[in-house]
Order: C-alpha cells, then structure tokens, then sequence
C-alpha cells in the first residue's frame, strides 16, 4: 500500500496521512487539516513544515495559508529521487502500484496547479533542491536559467539526474542559460554542459538560484559554508507565480547583459588576464543641450512660420557650419564642451588597468609583499614613484610623472596613473568586509597630495597618498 512504502521511506504516520489528505482535498488550512488527522494544530504545522522542506507540500500566500501537497504517487516519486540509498526497494513497489494509477480528475490538476495561484515552500537539503532542479528541467518548454554562484556548477555535476536534465531540456530546444562567477578550481565542471548552453561570468553575482518559464522560480536562502559538503544546511524558497517569475527574468536580463561570455573570463585562469570588455562612461547630462550650446542654437524656435528667405538660409547654413569647423579643432575642452569627460574615461581605464595588477598578484598574500610589487611595475611602466614608511603610521607614497596641469588642452594622464592606484588597492582590500578605502582629494603640490585612506576595522589604519 501507499502509506506503508511512505512510512518505509522514513515519513511518520501523521506526515503520511497528511500527503493523503491534502493530495485528494488540495488548498486546506491547517486548522482544517489537524481536524482531520485529529491532532492539534502545532502538530499539524509541524507536519507540513517538514513536508515542505521536502518539497511535498506547498503553501499559499493567503491569510491563513492554504496547503496542497502532490499527489500521493507524485510524492513517492519525489522522495525516491531524495533517497538513492533506498532506490531498489522503493522503485520496485513505486512500480507495481502505479500500475494501477490513472488520473480520474482532470479539474484537479487545473485546480493545482493555476498559474495565477502563487505558491510558495521551503526546500532544505541539497538534494531535495536539485531534484526539484530536475522537475523544472524536464517541465520547462521556453526557457530555464541557472543562477551559479561560485561553487553551483560543483552542485550541479554532482547531482548527475538534475545535469542530465538540463542538458537534456537544451538538446529539446529550451534555451538554457547560465550566470556564474567562475573560479578556477571550477573551470573545468563547464565542459559538461552541453555546448548549446550559454555561459556567461559576472563579477557581481553571489547568489544562486533557478528560473523556469515565466511560472517557477527557486531562491537559495543559506548555502552551507563548505563548497565541497553534501549540502545539509542548504534552503532555498520555492515561489510558484507567473508575474514574480516575469519580474524575476527582468532582472536577471538585466545582469546578463552586463555579463561576459565564458571563452572571456576563462582568460582569467588560463591566461592571468582579465580581457573583459571595458565599459565607459563618457559623461553625463543632456547632451541635446551640450550640442545645441556648442553650436550656437539656443533651441528657441520661432512661435510663428516666417517667409522662405534663401540669403537668410544659407548664411543660417554656414554660421552652423563655421561652429562645427571650430570643434574639429583637435583640442580636449572641444570634447567637454560637448559633455565627453575625457578625465573620468581615463580614470575609468587606469582602474581597469589597477584591477589586472592586483588580479594578476592575487596569489599573493602579504599585503607588503603585494605593494612591494607593485612598486616594481609602477617604477618600470614610468609612472613616477612608489613608496611605504611606517612614520607617523603606515602610509604609501605614490608621486606621479603626469601631475595635473590648468591646460584645458593638455590629455590628463594624472587621472589614468591615479586610476591604476585606485583600482589596484580598491580589487585588493574592498572586497574585504572589514575594509573600508576612502579617496581624499589635493591640490596637486608636493604637501597637498591626493590620499587613499584603508581603514581596517579594529587594526590599524593604512594611510596611502599619491
């Protein structure tokens, strides 16, 4: 019988009801359950708590909540994917009983499973996560998304039925997408994707979690310490809602964009090198307005026609002309006239070139051999000086071979060598929670330097100015 293959795969007698219960009378409070089971309420909660770490029984939104759980073969199903250990025994009577089964209630299935019903349950257990992974992969019709983490595509290989699945949904025609943040040690997991999944690496994305369709999506809530344990103290919340799903695609389109390609940020490992592209922001504002102003429009158009005069025209004509003619003049305040901030591109592309250095001297651990080093590259590339001295406190001197000048003309270099600094010691020490990077600006002479302040709660502040 049923309860008795529920009750060998370790449910307890008032869990098994429970399923029976709610399988056959879905959208029941939990009042109205306990009644049934003739119990209390607490007892009942229990129950369905646990049931729902399982990813047996779900829940509504509603106040009170309204609980449904899969049907009773559906359940065994589910807690035989969970339970590898158990597998020849429960499939081989899973099997003989559901010979019998046939779906009598067609209303039923439409009853539970309405999209506009959102629902929601607590999955805890690795495994229970990945096989309810599994589900969404072989249900999945347009679209599945794999939000990975650091470690997710470790998980994922590891749990073979969930990759299968997914490679599986790919090879159908389900576009498969995966957002990661690659790590080294992982690198190689990838390669068994199926090679119609897209892989994409964002510096940003810790989180993990999946997408199917726009009807299901599964969010990790905790994710147990060690990368390479079975997942015990892992949970995620499962959210069963067509409009959170849409509202959830739109932000994960969002972060993919701004992803890059997995043959890109492999260079990371492969080649020490950071060959992302490189976003720039050029400046900001209307720049309608910056052009109109450069050109001599003030964007006031007369409120009424006026006769077409072809001497008036022209010489509109060639006072537009001789405004352009001055802007090709090949000088910088030309651009800022425009609104192209050619200071903060540069800054911009000396942070990129900061973050390379300090990723490239990532295996380092000591903070002065790190500095150390980069001093080398900094007295090698030409750009000046670099020091520490530990008086009055520790501190790094960093003088520039490009300082600032009041040319309006001149190319600020001084903001691509200040960029460097600043993005090698923001990649090296932001990242820690208890570092906090503050930029103190100056004038530019030899007492009035700009400052790089790292203080590090509860040791000592590092004083570092350029």
């Amino acid at each position: 019988m049923w309860d008795e293959l529920l009750l060998e795969a370790g449910l307890n007698e008032r869990e098994v009801r429970s399923i029976m219960i709610l399988g056959s009378r879905p959208k029941m409070k939990a009042s109205e359950l306990a009644k049934e089971l003739n119990t209390t309420r607490l007892d009942a909660y229990n129950s369905l708590s646990r049931l729902q770490e399982m990813g047996i029984v779900t829940a509504t939104a509603d106040r009170p909540m309204l609980f449904s759980s899969l049907r009773i073969n559906e359940a065994m199903e589910h807690i035989i994917q969970s339970r590898k250990q158990q597998l020849d025994r429960l499939v081989e009577g899973f099997e003989d009983l559901s010979k019998g089964i046939t779906e009598t209630d067609a209303s039923y299935e439409k009853q539970r499973r309405d999209i506009d019903d959102p629902r929601f349950a607590v999955l805890k257990e690795r495994s229970h996560i990945y096989n309810r992974l599994q589900k969404m992969a072989n249900d999945a019709e347009e679209r599945l998304i794999l939000l990975l983490g650091q470690f997710g595509i470790l998980h994922l290989c590891r749990n073979p039925e969930a990759l299968e699945a997914v490679n599986t949904a790919a090879v159908r025609g389900v576009v498969v997408q995966v957002i990661t943040h690659l790590d080294g040690r992982t690198l190689r997991f990838f390669d068994q994707l199926n090679a119609s999944i897209e892989v994409r690496h964002s510096d940003e994305l810790d989180s993990l979690g999946f997408v199917q369709d726009q009807s299901e999506v599964i969010q990790y809530l905790n994710i147990e310490d060690n990368p390479v344990g079975r997942g015990k103290e892992d949970a995620a919340l499962i959210i069963e809602s067509g409009p959170f799903s849409q509202a959830h695609l739109h932000l994960i389109d969002a972060i993919w964009e701004g992803a890059v390609s997995l043959a890109t940020a492999r260079a990371r490992f492969t080649e020490n090198q950071i060959n992302d592209p490189l976003r720039l922001t050029i400046g900001e504002g209307s720049f309608l307005k910056n052009v109109s102003v450069a050109l001599g429009f003030d964007g006031e158009l007369p409120e009424e026609d006026t006769p077409f005069d072809p001497e008036a025209f022209f010489a509109a004509g060639n006072e537009v002309n001789d405004a352009r003619m001055r802007l090709t003049e090949g000088k910088l305040s030309n651009l800022k006239v425009l609104g192209i901030d050619i200071g903060r591109m540069l800054r911009q592309i000396g942070n990129r070139v900061g973050q390379e250095i300090a990723f490239s001297l990532r295996s380092i651990e000591n903070d002065i051999e790190f500095l150390d080093e980069m001093m080398d590259w900094w007295e090698h590339a030409g750009l000046g000086l670099l020091q520490y001295d530990v008086d009055p406190q520790f501190h790094v001197v960093v003088g520039l071979n490009h300082p600032p000048v009041e040319d309006p003309d001149a190319l600020p270099m001084w903001q691509m060598d200040d960029g460097i600094i600043e993005g090698a010691l923001s990649t090296r020490f932001a990242k820690d929670a208890n570092v906090v990077i503050q930029r103190v600006n100056g004038s530019g002479a030899k007492d009035d330097l700009w400052r790089y302040l790292i203080h590090r709660h509860e040791l000592n502040t590092i004083e570092l100015s350029d």
